[in-house]
């Protein structure tokens, strides 16, 4: 027997049992300033926390009045609705809100209802609240489809409500970010700075100045990352904002994608620059770790961040031939056509370093 059928069968029955049950089987749920009377014994027959609550005459049940928490009016009454009709609303925008409560009382037909409508509607501009709601409520299939659609527009990362989900729900976004995974590591090696010296060692990068190779530090996958430590990141915490920052750009330069995640989650500044302006992003850029430019971006990192030069993390990865990660920057809306103090831009980098990958991807329109 499908679960509609057995809600459908228990409604009836407790349809049947309003027949005799006087003015006691009516309650009314309080929302702030809505009010809705509806019956005990529906109530009780679609949602296993309402029979639970009329069960154990909680006080205010046994006054004919419970207060409904962190749940609007306009929800609660399409909650009630529901209870009576067992036909999902078709409502895109809330969707998300109904499917939250249809979670905390356990109606899971609706909230199957919900998670279908969610994987439906799944846009550019609202993919990271999909997601986010998705990890909260336990929806297997909508966190696969907000993941599988993340991937495909990256460009999600850039958007405001990437932002506000990494502000109000970093441990649910951190998820998302282990779900999203790392793609396959470039074949050839880095050939960006190594050691203590900084990118702008070289003020012109056109001009045939030559780098020290940079230690080759293994590829860190963010699907295997495991979620913040509480302990390492009240640990980040505990240090001033221009420690963290400093940290942040470190870990940066050696692709230590679960200190960075850790960083972030202590409220580490992504906009932090060293002594010549260049930020973290800029650094995981030149360096081709794409898992660390991703996890940047996600927490609102700018893909068009300056440093004093005016070079951007775009000009980095083109001149150094990581195409990850200038597919990431440009993914999340990073301007091709930004030029440093010479004049050069990013297509510019790549073509003075022969990196042909970077040139076919930045005439690609």
């Amino acid at each position: 027997m499908s679960a509609v059928t057995e809600v459908q069968n228990t409604t009836t029955e407790a349809l049947a049992a309003l027949l005799d049950g006087g003015d006691g089987s009516l309650v009314t749920l309080v929302a702030g300033e809505t009010r809705v009377a509806a019956h005990r014994a529906v109530l009780a027959a679609a949602s296993p926390v309402f029979k639970a609550m009329f069960a154990h005459d909680m006080l205010e049940a046994s006054c004919g009045q419970v207060s409904i928490d962190d749940v609007e009016g306009p929800v609660l009454r399409l909650l009630v609705a529901y209870a009576y009709t067992l036909r999902a609303p078709q409502l895109p925008d809330t969707a998300p809100q109904l499917l939250a409560a249809a979670d905390k009382y356990g109606l899971s037909a609706l909230k199957a209802a919900c998670e279908r409508q969610l994987i439906s509607q799944l846009a550019v501009e609202t993919a990271a609240a999909t997601a986010v709601t998705a990890v909260r409520h336990s929806c297997p299939d909508a966190t696969r489809a907000a993941v599988a659609f993340i991937k495909d527009h990256l460009q999600v990362m850039a958007t405001r409500g990437w932002a506000d989900a990494v502000l109000e729900y970093p441990q649910e976004v951190n998820q998302v970010i282990r779900l999203l995974g790392e793609p396959p590591a470039e074949a050839s090696s880095p050939t960006a700075t190594g050691g203590g010296s900084t990118p702008n060692s070289d003020r012109q990068p056109h001009s045939g100045h030559s780098r020290t190779p940079a230690a080759a530090a293994p590829p860190t996958s963010a699907r295997h990352t495991p979620p913040p430590d509480d302990a390492a990141v009240s640990h980040f915490r505990s240090l001033s904002g221009a420690e963290r920052g400093r940290r942040l750009i470190e870990a940066a330069k050696v692709g230590a994608v679960e200190e960075v995640q850790l960083l972030l989650a202590a409220g580490a500044d992504v906009g932090a620059g060293d002594g010549d302006g260049e930020t973290a992003l800029h650094w995981a850029a030149l360096r081709g770790h794409a898992a660390v430019v991703r996890l940047l971006l996600s927490a609102a990192s700018h893909p068009d961040a300056r440093d004093q030069w005016w070079r951007t993390p775009l000009h980095w990865a083109a001149r150094n031939g990581h195409a990850e990660a200038a597919a990431a920057l440009l993914q999340a809306g990073a301007d091709r056509g930004k030029t440093d103090e010479d004049g050069d831009t990013p297509l510019d980098y790549a073509r003075q370093q022969n990196q042909h990958h970077l040139i076919e991807m930045l005439t690609q329109r």
